[in-house]
């Protein structure tokens, strides 16, 4: 890529326009990380400088976003008995990635599932809304998560603060009517936050504020975690790597999009990995690849690693100098900005196609959600893979059985040329052909068993025709023997023919083929005709 004033010009320009809409958002999801807004600052300044100083995705901006927010969330409220312990485990998320991104197999988090995706993603929204419900009525937020805060709705009703309702309403309107054409200019996020600001300073005083934020980063935190802490802290540590390496490599993909570029997914994770450490080294939240502000990016000119890591500096030189002016923002401005990013998170799309998707895919979608919202996102997810597996293996049983032909084969056609085979008896099909056509793989392994062994039973030689099959997993291989063994058991006499490839590799690694002869493993369908006919006149 050549790199010159034009370029610079436009990453300086995308680098600004991004931290005006990055600013207000790490502010709020701070705040909802339960951690403090200085937190979403923190996230944005380590994870976004370390990000896009080594990442493989040209002009991807990092930063905290809803759904690690609320991950966050989780983890103080019921995986650390402290602040530190937290931290610790968001350390630990980062390491993970660095070791997802070396072992390169990160990538493959990219193929979650999308009802998952949506369920985990619509539940997150409905977490933040219900969260929210509390600072726009001017309550603090309670403890408990979306259930807490709906046992409190009454109590905060009771004692509602009309300033905070005023201010709040006021942001969440902006966010929601503010004219497309104008948020090309200005955001609407930024614009709701001032107005709200404003609104608090200058006229509705009564409304609870962020208050004093620390000047610059916060102290490097290196604690020495005990053995039980390491125990417990693996699990949400795995979901918090897992979760923000699936969001920051779908965020790459939308990059390439607009920037004709490809990534590296395996250096996008390690970096990512390495900011996440620094982050929560530092006291902040953990960050990932974010759409929203990626596209912001590249939409106003952003082009290369430079427009990637300025907004995180900008916001460095808010902390050490401009702090002041974060802390009198309402705590109701970011609870109406939070309470519309939230109902833009619900996939309102997939959710109004609901009738024309598989009941299947349906279930899982609406599974993964209400596990989000009721149980925890640790179970959601997991729920969610499952369910997934067991739909798509389904899916998968019927596409591959449709592929298998097993039929009998008339003696006065297969043997035509083989004088007394083919004309002994015209109706007589001593012959059986099964034709494996693509892939096979455990999903329908259990059925093959039922569709072709009946069928075996019928014949005095069955062929196994391997020509077209494109891939046989080892559970289906194991089905194979089985069927072999059924022949055995029945007399049945079995050639095989085709043999090549993935499949053959898969039959040979298993020792599959024991059960056959080795002159009956021929090459073609007129060699096993051959064989077939030596076999019948024996």
């Amino acid at each position: 890529m050549n790199y010159g004033l034009t370029t610079l010009r436009n990453d300086i320009f995308g680098g600004i326009t991004t931290t005006a809409v990055l600013l207000p958002a790490a502010l709020a999801y701070g705040v909802l990380s339960g951690i403090g807004p200085a937190a979403g600052l923190y996230g944005a300044v380590a994870a976004g400088f370390f990000a896009g100083l080594f990442g493989g995705t040209r002009a991807q901006i990092t930063g905290p976003s809803a759904a690690l927010a609320v991950v966050t969330a989780v983890i103080v409220a019921n995986y650390a008995a402290s602040l530190t312990e937290a931290l610790m485990i968001v350390v630990m998320g980062g390491f993970l990635q660095v070791l997802l991104g070396l072992s390169r197999i990160g990538r493959y988090v990219a193929y979650t599932p999308y009802m998952v995706i949506s369920g985990f993603n619509s539940g997150i929204g409905i977490i933040v809304i219900l969260i929210q419900m509390l600072p726009f009525l001017g309550s603090p937020i309670a403890p408990g998560g979306p259930l807490g805060a709906l046992r409190a709705v009454p109590e905060a009703l009771s004692g509602v603060n009309l300033s905070a309702v005023a201010i709040a309403a006021t942001t969440l309107s902006i966010g929601v009517l503010w004219p497309r054409r104008l948020a090309q200019l200005v955001p609407a996020p930024v614009v709701g936050l001032v107005a709200g600001t404003l609104l608090g300073v200058l006229w509705l005083r009564g409304a609870p504020v962020i208050g004093p934020m620390p000047a610059g980063l916060g102290e490097l935190q290196l604690p020495a975690p005990s053995a039980d802490m390491l125990v417990g802290a693996v699990q949400p540590a795995i979901i918090l790597a897992l979760f923000a390496s699936m969001r920051t490599l779908l965020t790459s993909l939308v990059a390439d999009s607009f920037t004709g570029e490809r990534h590296n997914p395996d250096r996008e994770l390690v970096s990512q990995g390495i900011g996440n450490m620094a982050a929560g080294l530092i006291g902040g939240m953990p960050a990932a690849g974010a759409t929203q502000f990626t596209v912001t990016n590249v939409l106003a000119g952003g082009r290369s690693r430079v427009s990637s890591i300025l907004p995180s500096l900008l916001i460095l030189a808010m902390l050490l100098g401009l702090a002041p002016l974060v802390e009198p923002i309402p705590l109701a401005a970011l609870a109406g900005t939070l309470m519309r990013i939230g109902w833009s998170m619900i996939d309102w799309r997939l959710l109004a196609r609901a009738r024309l998707i598989p009941r299947g895919h349906i279930v899982v979608m609406l599974m993964t959600l209400s596990m989000t919202v009721f149980v925890d996102l640790i179970t959601a997810i997991s729920i969610g893979l499952i369910a997934a597996g067991f739909v798509r293996a389904r899916q998968l049983e019927h596409l591959e059985l449709d592929s298998v032909i097993s039929v009998p084969v008339l003696d006065r056609t297969f043997f035509s040329g083989y004088e007394g085979l083919a004309t002994a008896d015209p109706m007589s099909a001593r012959v059986g052909l099964v034709l494996l056509r693509g892939r096979f793989t455990v999903a329908s392994s259990r059925k093959l068993v039922a569709v072709i062994g009946a069928d075996i039973r019928d014949h005095e030689v069955v062929i196994f025709d391997f020509s077209h099959t494109t891939f046989l997993s080892h559970s289906a291989a194991m089905v194979i023997e089985q069927l072999l063994e059924t022949a055995a058991n029945t007399q049945t006499e079995i050639v095989a023919t085709g043999l090549k490839g993935p499949a053959a590799d898969s039959l040979r690694a298993l020792d599959v083929l024991r059960l056959i002869p080795e002159e009956r493993v021929v090459d073609t369908m007129d060699d096993a005709r051959r064989v077939a006919a030596g076999l019948l006149e024996d």
